[in-house]
């Protein structure tokens, strides 16, 4: 049996479908401490730091956060995807072993995360949860 090439180092970071901006962002910087790291309205996302990780907030009404259809509840999903930092990153490497699990990438390209852009993979678990796998920054 060939070795597991990802070797997870940890979350990035969450995303968060949300419909109140303003009051989502002053609990976690005002009652929780996080910080507001970078805001990009032309996405709908706002990045929130916390430690040496990310929390993001994306609007159901922006560009992002459309994608997740209703607004979170009984017809809408919250949870965006969730990002593991993956140490060393080989992508030749990782994309062979997820082939010989029969898990297709979905999606793949630089983003930006908590340690800065870099290049991830985007997979899904066998409940359709996205799962964003991410090298380090470039």
């Amino acid at each position: 049996m060939t070795p597991n090439p990802i070797t997870l180092a940890g979350f990035d970071h969450i995303v968060l479908r949300i419909t109140d901006k303003a009051a989502m962002i002053a609990f976690y910087t005002d009652v929780l401490g996080a910080s507001v790291d970078r805001d990009r309205p032309e996405l709908g996302l706002t990045h929130l730091r916390v430690g040496d990780d990310l929390i993001d907030l994306v609007t159901i009404d922006g560009r992002l956060g459309s994608m997740g259809g209703a607004a979170p509840g009984v017809e809408g999903r919250n949870l965006d995807h969730f990002c593991l930092r993956v140490r060393p990153f080989d992508e030749a490497a990782i994309r062979a072993h997820l082939a010989a699990h029969g898990v297709k990438v979905a999606d793949e390209g630089e983003r930006y995360g908590a340690d800065g852009d870099g290049f991830s993979l985007y997979l899904q678990d066998p409940e359709g949860n996205t799962v964003e796998l991410k090298g380090p920054s470039a």
